[in-house]
């Protein structure tokens, strides 16, 4: 699996010591909320252009935004590889990706907990990533929600039987345990916060994650 680290809960007092401290990661993940779509507020597109100084890793966002359409440019130019958008943003899901896609990024889909994933049905064939929220979306430090095990299983399912290829990728509630549960029903990247930045050694827990 690819671990994806979450900064969210580091300290942006020393930010680029605090990426630094993660360059065994491949990717990064980013949590952008708005404050409107989820109840807290965090950074914006201009954060990828201040960590693109100093990192080479994937830059993986995850919009937790109302309105995405009108955002997904700024994250374009900033430097993102990946821009994921909540199904339940947006009416236009079909147009939204084809919109991402014309960026030269790739289109990732989010669904929260209590969103059954059969509504992705028609949008698999053309998504790169679906990010299944393990936890209510919005705060760090939630408890694993074990119905993301039969979502990633659904998915992974309809992968195989289809011959898609997008990536399965989860967030909330990462740790060990949980990172090798989600592996063994076909996950491919784990989001992980807290679980890395409250330890001393996070490229060797990064690695642990990836080798679950």
């Amino acid at each position: 699996m690819i671990c994806a680290p979450s900064f969210l809960s580091s300290n942006f007092s020393k930010l680029k010591e605090e990426i630094l401290s993660i360059d065994q990661a491949k990717w990064l993940h980013f949590d952008v909320m708005d404050g409107k779509f989820v109840s807290n507020e965090t950074y914006n597109h201009r954060i990828l252009k201040e960590i693109k100084q100093y990192s080479n890793q994937v830059f993986d966002c995850h919009l937790m935004i109302e309105d995405p359409e009108k955002h997904v440019e700024d994250y374009a130019i900033s430097g993102a590889n990946f821009i994921t958008f909540h199904y339940e943003a947006t009416e236009h899901s079909d147009a939204l990706i084809k919109k991402i896609k014309s960026l030269n990024v790739k289109a990732g889909i989010s669904i929260k907990p209590d969103t059954e994933v059969s509504v992705l049905n028609e949008l698999l064939k053309d998504i790169d990533l679906v990010l299944i929220m393990s936890v209510e979306p919005g705060k760090g430090g939630q408890k694993f929600m074990p119905c993301a095990l039969d979502k990633i299983k659904y998915l992974n399912n309809k992968r195989k039987d289809n011959g898609f290829d997008f990536l399965i990728e989860v967030d909330g509630g990462i740790d060990f345990e949980t990172a090798k549960k989600v592996k063994d029903v076909g996950a491919d990247v784990i989001v992980v916060g807290s679980f890395i930045f409250n330890q001393e050694n996070r490229n060797e827990i990064i690695k642990e994650l990836e080798n679950v």
